[in-house]
């Protein structure tokens, strides 16, 4: 029996599922109160695509074996895969009572209860498999999907409660700016700010939806603002200091930046925009090391990275250290490129998208198209 049950489990490893169940069942045969035989037999069932024989050999396993591990994971799978979600989220929290630490015990209870319809259930499971299994992807796919249902469902309930709160305008306004719809963002924000004046944060979106649509002097005035809201605003502190440095200002931007980065030495783009100021004071050693650092940073944006290349390569031709200079021009060339690239693709795909979307050709009256 021992060797069959051997066997049957090298047969299982190997994915050759119809030998290990004979394995199994002929182990069961000559044990029959062998629970971990059940278990197996479950499993390879299970593998087969036979659920309801899947569940019977899983269900007779906890029966000799209340306790026995991995039983109740894989009896929630197999009810999960006919639909009946209670009694695969039941079985899987049977599991947890037994195993609390199993990660895909907890990331198919999060699956369960999605497919159950409860999003805020599933991210609680989800987000529990995820401290224990952080670079799973199928858990962190599963985690986000759950979380934006939540969050999609609270925005939704937050409209129907009160349409006209400043808490819908900034969603709306957020919304928008992602879209890329500044003008609408702008609207959203301002009105936004009109129902809540002196909310710390919503001058900061705005002054960056101004920005972001060239209305600089606006822009200015609104990070301002917000730092007399709130004085301790690091992203305001160092936007103002950025957008102060990009209208050639560095002597108002320059201490910004630093107050900034004093806070938090890994603020994406810092320091290229702290290179910016030194450059334009003259500085030309120091925006070299600053410039070094943005590029090496990993929070760094591609466009802000390759625009820091090229000051590098500026600034090694004005100090005479041509090969760094040449070394830094080719980085910049590289990136451009493949950003080029990158946008070609993003264009094709919506090409694709729009030619398989768009509706057939209309028909003249002589059977002509079009």
């Amino acid at each position: 029996m021992e060797n069959r049950f051997r066997h049957g489990t090298e047969a299982m490893h190997n994915g050759s599922f119809d030998e290990a169940a004979r394995d199994f069942l002929a182990v069961i045969r000559a044990s029959p109160r062998f629970a971990e035989a059940y278990l197996n037999l479950g499993l390879a069932h299970e593998q087969q695509g036979k659920y309801e024989e899947a569940i019977q050999s899983l269900q007779q396993a906890l029966k000799l074996k209340p306790t026995l591990r991995g039983a109740n994971l894989f009896l929630g799978i197999a009810e999960y895969r006919l639909n009946h979600y209670e009694p695969a989220i039941a079985a899987l929290n049977r599991e947890l009572k037994v195993n609390g630490s199993d990660a895909h015990a907890w990331m198919w209870l999060g699956v369960a209860e999605l497919a159950a319809d409860r999003p805020e259930e599933a991210a609680v499971a989800l987000d529990k498999a995820a401290k224990l299994a952080p670079e799973d992807v199928d858990i962190l796919y599963h985690r986000g999907h759950a979380h934006m249902l939540v969050s999609k469902a609270s925005y939704e309930h937050m409209l129907h409660v009160n349409p006209d709160s400043w808490r819908v305008h900034q969603v709306l306004a957020q919304a928008a700016s992602q879209a890329d719809r500044d003008i609408d963002a702008i609207a959203e924000y301002q009105a936004a700010i009109r129902g809540a004046p002196g909310q710390p944060g919503l001058h900061e979106e705005l002054a960056t939806e101004y920005w972001k649509s060239g209305k600089l002097d606006e822009a200015e005035a609104e990070y301002a603002q917000e730092l007399t809201i709130d004085p301790h605003s690091l992203l305001a502190t160092f936007k103002l200091g950025s957008l102060r440095v990009e209208r050639g200002k560095p002597q108002e931007g320059k201490p910004l930046i630093e107050a900034a980065l004093k806070e938090n030495h890994n603020l994406p783009n810092a320091y290229y925009y702290l290179g910016r100021s030194e450059t334009q004071l003259g500085n030309d050693s120091a925006a070299v090391e600053d410039f070094k650092r943005a590029v090496a940073e990993p929070n760094t944006d591609p466009d802000i990275a390759q625009q820091a290349y090229y000051q590098l390569s500026q600034l090694y031709r004005r100090l005479h250290q041509n090969d760094e200079a040449q070394a830094a021009l080719a980085n910049f060339l590289r990136l451009k490129q493949e950003a080029s690239e990158h946008q070609q693709q993003v264009f094709e795909r919506k090409r694709k998208m729009q030619e398989q979307n768009a509706p057939p050709p209309s028909a003249t009256p002589d059977g002509e198209h079009n």
